[in-house]
């Protein structure tokens, strides 16, 4: 008989460095777990590497399977996707370039076209087609999904399901609109939302594919969830139309493993890994979420997703030089030196030999593979499949590419800015193997490509007083920045509701002053006054790297540290302790005196009364809520709904008149098990 029960739950989270797993039975009890590289070339391998570090026992016991991922979350971030055609109905070229979609279509394409309704639903401009056709045909080969979106959509999909009829009559690709995925206004947003969706569906489809195929080899015959971004689950299938989901997915997981493991009720719970720290507040044991507060680098998707700040600072995020500043950690992630020199030995001598020269930008510079759909394989230019070709078998170092062949330099330009290859650096993960923190990759190469960075520094930009040939000493400098920055980090959730600041120029200088006043208590004897933090919060720091920092980080705040078992896999284990949760909200409006407009998805219905409208908009808000939950394998559901009202009150003698109201049919059930 097996030591096993029948009802194993497997968590997986494939990071930007790592690859987890956790094997937890009905008890919620970890009884196994693994950590293996992440494979970014090729997933199934790092998924296969750390599934073959599971008792072979336990597989056939498995009975859910749950993904938790950053590689959309970091796609973002590193602004990397597939290309996309983007269509969209009624808007104008300034909302183009104040949205910057331009760049959230990842060199895709776009078109412009007649077709617009109001904020009640009343089409102002007929939709004008004649042109799709024509388009769609030259954009076949050039993107890699469909993306529409039309201005207020959300109170009339009309035009955007005629778009989407017409595109799936002409091209084989997959299609997002912007009513499917936002309920909310603000029509630029919503379109740079439906852009990133549309660009992470081939990163996502990949990820999936692998998992499935790696499952099937280990006998795992069970459904497959994937963690949204507010910590709950959702079937692959609907993962697959709806990625942009799956954002903060990877750090929601976390934050929910993380209060998992650590039962604290009030506390700042940081995840660190190699591409981002995410951090979250927890109050009275609440997680809290936002569909308006959700910033991933530079983008604010219209998605709910965990109340958090995200960040380009991790492990493995690079150290490099800033005008104004000089030195800075982030946000680009790059492959560590020691973590080179780990799968390549035999790159010493390279970097060996780049010691004897003047510096350079490319210093320290390998070419590795990344990650490439396989559209973006079919399209590669003759160079471009050289090049990946020869990636295959070893990184390339960029400085000799760059003097021996400019089309292949240029090549690998183009494939870095595609997110198809990634580039090595220094990093604090090479920092930590120098102070002899870690030693899990190779130390003998953080020391070159320390020497090689203060080199850089001083020859190129003129900037450190360091001795160069001194790695500690600059392992020190990048520690002692990197202890900063998750400081800066920290006040940054802390102060970041908005009313405090109008301008995000004024929170910046505030975060800034902040924590170098905290940074500088360390260092004075006598402080007039002290900046502390609620005396019952608690530090909680998750992910592989965060015991490196996080103890010292709590000693400079004043903070109280909660060490926290199995720290390094809570994201595997957030991935399998998540529930289904599933939301549809419905808007009712007073376009006129007397009439009360209800916004659903097949379109609006008027009601001469507001009673009459709020029990319809309830009933359909529960009914879809339920029937999403349960196509995403929810069982035992429960349904209930919430409203939001906006009012206005034009005197002191009259009665509020109704302006707006939100309704929200939530349905929350736990996963099925095969």
């Amino acid at each position: 008989m097996s030591q096993y029960n029948k009802e194993l739950r497997l968590g997986i989270d494939t990071g930007g460095t790592y690859t987890d797993a956790a094997l937890l039975d009905s008890s919620d009890n970890i009884v196994a777990h693994g950590k293996a590289l992440t494979t970014q070339n090729n997933l199934a391998t790092g998924i296969h590497n750390v599934l073959e570090q599971l008792p072979a026992a336990a597989m056939t016991h498995i009975r859910l399977v749950s993904l938790s991922t950053t590689l959309a979350t970091n796609a973002v971030v590193e602004e990397r996707g597939a290309p996309v055609g983007l269509i969209l109905a009624g808007y104008n070229p300034k909302q183009m370039e104040q949205s910057n979609l331009v760049t959230a279509i990842r060199n895709g394409q776009f078109t412009l076209i007649a077709g617009s309704h109001d904020a009640i639903g009343n089409e102002t401009a007929p939709l004008r087609i004649d042109n799709i056709p024509e388009i769609l045909k030259d954009w076949q080969t050039k993107v890699s999904a469909i993306g529409i979106s039309g201005i207020f959509s959300v109170r009339n999909p009309t035009h955007e399901i005629r778009l989407k009829n017409l595109v799936e009559n002409h091209i084989d690709l997959p299609i997002t609109c912007g009513y499917e995925l936002a309920s909310l206004l603000d029509a630029p947003r919503r379109a740079v939302t439906v852009a990133i969706n549309a660009s992470l569906i081939p990163f996502i489809s990949e990820l999936i594919k692998a998992v499935h195929k790696i499952l099937k080899e280990h006998n795992v015959k069970c459904p497959l969830m994937i963690v949204k971004g507010d910590g709950s689950l959702i079937p692959a299938d609907i993962a697959l139309k709806r990625p942009i989901e799956t954002v903060m997915s990877g750090p929601a997981a976390s934050i929910v493993g993380a209060c998992h493991l650590q039962k604290t009720k009030n506390s700042i719970v940081a995840d660190m890994g190699g591409t981002t720290t995410d951090i979250a507040i927890i109050a009275n044991g609440k997680i809290n979420l936002s569909d308006q507060e959700t910033i991933i680098g530079d983008w604010h998707p219209m998605v709910e997703t965990i109340k958090l700040v995200s960040i380009g600072l991790g492990a493995d995020s690079e150290a490099r030089y800033q005008g104004g500043i000089g030195l800075a950690i982030g946000p680009r992630r790059v492959v560590p030196m020691s973590l080179l020199g780990n799968l390549y030995p035999h790159v010493n001598d390279i970097l060996e030999a780049q010691l004897e020269k003047t510096s350079t930008a490319r210093t320290n510079r390998f070419v590795l593979r990344h990650h490439a759909t396989e559209e973006q394989i079919t399209n590669f230019t003759p160079t471009e499949r050289q090049l990946w070709e020869q990636l295959d078998n070893e990184p390339i170092e960029l400085e000799a590419i760059k003097n021996k062949d400019r089309e292949q330099a240029k090549a690998i330009g183009m494939m870095m800015r595609k997110g198809i290859v990634i580039y090595s650096g220094f990093t604090p993960s090479d920092a930590a193997h120098i102070l002899e923190y870690t030693n899990h990759w190779s130390t003998e190469t953080a020391h070159i490509g320390a020497k090689l960075w203060g080199k850089q520094m001083r020859q190129i930009y003129g900037w450190g007083a360091f001795d160069f040939n001194n790695p500690k000493e600059i392992a020190q400098l990048i520690h002692a920045k990197m202890i900063k920055q998750i400081i800066e980090a920290l006040i940054q959730s802390s102060i970041q509701n908005k009313k405090y600041f109008r301008k995000p120029a004024e929170r910046k200088f505030i975060i800034e002053l902040i924590s170098e006043f905290v940074m500088k208590k360390m260092e004075d004897t006598k402080n007039m006054f002290s900046i502390n933090f609620s005396d019952d919060l608690h530090l909680v720091a998750v992910g592989a790297p965060s015991h490196l920092y996080y103890p010292n980080v709590s000693n400079i705040l004043g903070i109280t540290y909660c060490p926290t078992p199995h720290a390094d896999i809570a994201n595997a284990v957030g991935a399998v302790v998540g529930t289904i949760i599933q939301k549809a909200r419905i808007t009712i409006s007073q376009p006129v005196t007397g009439q009360y407009r209800v916004f659903q998805k097949t379109g609006p219905i008027n009601f001469s009364k507001l009673n009459e409208a709020i029990n319809f908009a309830k009933t359909q808000a529960k009914e879809r809520a339920f029937l999403q939950a349960q196509e995403s394998g929810a069982i035992d559901i429960e349904v209930y709904t919430t409203e939001n009202y906006i009012s206005v009150t034009p005197d002191d003698l009259s009665e509020n008149i109704f302006f707006e109201c939100l309704i929200t049919g939530i349905a929350t059930g736990r996963p099925c098990l095969a």
